[in-house]
């Protein structure tokens, strides 16, 4: 579906002598257009062009013009995740004419006054969203649905305005009272107009280098700059740091499956914006992937969803009660180059949606943890949008405008710093080449992203991996070995199709006295099987840094389980004669091994797992040294 842009004729160029893009936009001869201001640049662009809507991201036009893409959240579906579906469009503008203009120029064109928005109200009060935050927590969280998850809620308004008229004028308050943002933007086009300021960047493909941007931790400032000693407490603050650290797990999945080399870590940052301050990491790789495909393997950012991605998208179907239209999906915008394209592609927060009828929508959403204070989190969401409300006349203003330029944000402070000390040095150094390969791995994804992590890190460990979903595994797989990954859930929950197969494929694995590995979810499963109880842990360790003891090797681990598997005393399981690591005083069950067989319930791949590099290479090589023996045994006989 193509909608014309206007009476402006089809003939790309730069500017008119005459009048500015901008203006001509502002008078009315544009029906489709986008300004864009990239952070802390100068100028701003002006995009005019035609709409055009697909149904997929493949079916992006890039034919060798420039497109701006509005992609919405049910576009997850892509993906085979659950989406409320509103039909929202992915809708494109195929760009005819763009120009550049300074920004103190374009200050002076746009509208001066932004159109009043009347009857500010909620679609949950803060008591209905305090009680989904509990709810969430206890039920999904405490199930071990994930480690967080993001639920909106929803600003809602009327403007007697245009949706051009409302969104350029917004955008001009924006660019005057809002910092820190990563664009400031206003996409027009007909019935629809969308405005905002977002702080975070998803995804960028510049050159063949793919960068993503984890923000997470939020500090709310919403009456003026934070004092020193507040700020201190805030990066001090264990919920905070978690919080960032489980995004940063989260989009590391999604730079391996981009990324053959998968991702380097800098950081981390602290980006400030009028009214908030947050804390975030940059993500970086390279990759030969069309564009669009980089975009349809990471959406959509877990700073708006949640971890793990699949279970995420079905608790944001449970929990909130009407689609999501645009809000965290991306503004997508894919320019010619000379080998192809590039990307550029931030997140839909911090937006504000008007249509014809006038309808105004403001949606925000606060990342929910196991250390979450529902009164915290409805507070959050307040400030979240109070820039936006502010900027669009429906919330007072308390300060007068300041200058238009974006300050940088800080890079470094004390705390900061500190931060690295425990993450895994695997992912914020090069890494050099992958060993050769000495043996094949068959990685059973059991629901989890981090199997791409995972599969990174055998194939650097000399371990040609691939994986394959736990529906589509085979019983008698050929390769060397097989390693059953991660996932969420109850591993007692045997009606549920995906935990009753694992379970299956566990013990046909231990059957056949090959080599096998299990991580989390899969070794609770192994644990089971082999006669251990499971339990719910007292609290869930969601993204929890543990040094644990392995078989006499004190290990610093990170942790991503609501289960666990007690070792009731046995020094050796049950069944299967399985040497068992536990906790001395719980009593949960770290680690299994035997002939041919090795478990472990923290994430070795993690971010969090300083040693887990070192323990999965220790693992992979008893394993597969264990039948080699074997092997030569039998030859020798």
């Amino acid at each position: 579906m193509t909608i014309n842009a206007g009476p402006m004729g089809h003939r790309p160029e730069a500017t008119r002598p005459e009048s500015t893009l901008l203006g001509r936009c502002l008078a009315g001869e544009a029906s489709a257009f986008a300004i864009i201001r990239r952070e802390q640049e100068p100028t701003l662009d002006v995009l005019v062009g035609d709409i055009v809507e697909v149904d997929r991201l493949a079916d992006i036009p890039l034919d060798g013009r420039e497109v701006l893409a509005l992609v919405p959240f049910r576009q997850v579906r892509e993906r085979g995740f659950d989406a409320l579906d509103d039909g929202a469009p992915l809708r494109c503008l195929v760009v005819r004419e763009r120009q550049e203009i300074e920004v103190e120029r374009a200050l002076e064109l746009l509208p001066g006054h932004p159109p009043a928005v009347a009857d500010l109200a909620v679609d949950l009060d803060d008591d209905a969203y305090a009680d989904v935050v509990r709810r969430v927590i206890d039920e999904e969280i405490g199930r071990g649905e994930g480690a967080n998850f993001v639920i909106r809620r929803e600003f809602t308004g009327v403007t007697d305005a245009s949706p051009a008229a409302a969104a350029t004028a917004w955008f001009r308050a924006l660019l005057e009272f809002e910092r820190g943002a990563y664009w400031t933007f206003a996409f027009v086009s007909p019935g629809l107009a969308a405005v905002g300021a977002t702080p975070e960047r998803h995804v960028s493909s510049l050159d063949g280098v793919v960068s993503m941007n984890p923000i997470s931790g939020t500090f709310r400032h919403v009456d003026g700059a934070p004092g020193a000693d507040e700020l201190d407490a805030f990066l001090a603050d264990v919920k905070e740091r978690e919080e960032l650290v489980m995004v940063v797990d989260e989009e590391l999945k999604m730079m391996s499956a981009v990324c053959p080399d998968g991702g380097r870590i800098r950081g981390p940052f602290l980006k400030r914006m009028s009214r908030l301050t947050h804390t975030e990491y940059l993500l970086e790789g390279r990759s030969d992937l069309d564009p669009r495909e980089v975009l349809r393997l990471t959406m959509f950012a877990p700073t708006v969803t949640g971890s793990p991605m699949g279970n995420a998208c079905a608790v944001i179907a449970r929990r909130e009660t009407t689609p999501r239209g645009y809000y965290a999906g991306v503004l997508a915008r894919f320019t010619p180059t000379a080998r192809g394209y590039d990307l550029d592609a931030p997140i839909l927060i911090r937006t504000a949606y008007v249509g014809d009828a006038g309808h105004v929508r403001v949606p925000v959403g606060a990342t929910l943890v196991r250390h979450s204070s529902p009164e915290a989190e409805v507070a959050e969401t307040h400030a979240k949008a109070a820039g936006v409300l502010t900027a669009i006349g429906a919330l007072p203003r308390q300060a007068t405008p300041g200058a238009p330029t974006i300050e940088p944000v800080d890079a470094e402070h004390p705390r900061l710093a500190d931060r690295n000390a425990g993450l895994a040095a695997f992912w914020r150094t090069p890494q050099g080449g992958a060993r050769a390969p000495r043996a094949t791995a068959l990685l059973v994804d059991a629901g989890d992203d981090f199997t791409t992590m995972l599969a990174h890190q055998l194939r650097h460990l000399g371990v040609a991996a691939r994986i394959v979903a736990w529906s589509d595994a085979p019983l008698e797989p050929a390769e060397d070995l097989v390693v059953f990954g991660p996932g969420p859930g109850d591993p007692r929950a045997m009606t549920e199709p995906r935990i009753s197969r694992l379970h299956q494929l566990v013990a046909a694995r231990l059957a056949s006295g090959l080599p096998m590995l299990a991580v989390c979810l899969s070794h609770q499963v192994l644990a089971r099987t082999a006669g251990l109880a499971i339990a719910p842990l007292p609290a869930p360790h969601q993204g929890v840094q543990l040094t644990v003891d392995l078989f006499g090797d004190p290990r610093v681990v990170g942790f991503y389980n609501t289960f666990a598997a007690y070792d009731a005393g046995h020094r050796v399981t049950p069944r299967h004669d399985l040497e068992v690591a536990a906790d001395p005083v719980s009593g949960a069950v770290h680690g299994l091994r035997g002939a041919r067989v090795a478990s472990m319930q923290g994430h070795l791949e993690s971010v969090l797992s300083l040693d887990g590099l070192a323990v999965l290479e220790r693992l992979v090589d008893d394993v597969l040294a264990d039948a080699s023996a074997e092997v030569g045994a039998s030859l020798s006989a």
